[in-house]
């Protein structure tokens, strides 16, 4: 089977905490002999669903893996981000037949609960990795 490609979009805000995520999340595509074919940084978790949009469009990705971290604030703005990045994010997989794997941790989280998460990158990989393997299975 040829490698898994995947994309990965991930968000610039709070990059202290998004760049250890997708760190293990690159570690963890090598072990699982997937490719990482291309990276774009948005500037926000809401900006997200664009660039993953356009990486679904290209034959050359089989998942979009996403990597983000929505800390709380003083507001409910961190829930607003993330259920609708999150609903996007769903109707873009189900709009091009392809799986896209949440790595966002939040909404509602502090900064120290966001650092202890950001194994959520590597979750999302594997994720990815899984559904298209799995969907793969049902073509044959």
């Amino acid at each position: 089977m040829d490698k898994i490609k995947l994309g990965f979009v991930i968000s610039e805000f709070s990059r202290d905490i998004t760049y250890m995520m997708e760190k293990l999340a690159e570690e963890h595509a090598e072990f699982l002999d997937a490719e990482v074919t291309y990276k774009i940084v948005v500037p926000g978790t809401f900006d997200m669903p664009l660039a993953i949009k356009k990486l679904l469009e290209r034959e050359d990705v089989d998942a979009v893996v996403t990597i983000g971290c929505v800390i709380e604030g003083d507001t409910k703005h961190d829930e607003i981000v993330v259920h609708n990045a999150a609903r996007k994010i769903a109707d873009l997989s189900l709009e091009y037949n392809k799986p896209v794997a949440l790595g966002i941790s939040g909404p509602g989280m502090t900064r120290l609960q966001a650092e202890v998460r950001i194994d959520y990158g590597k979750r999302a990989v594997e994720s990815a990795v899984k559904m298209v393997k799995r969907l793969k299975e049902i073509k044959h």
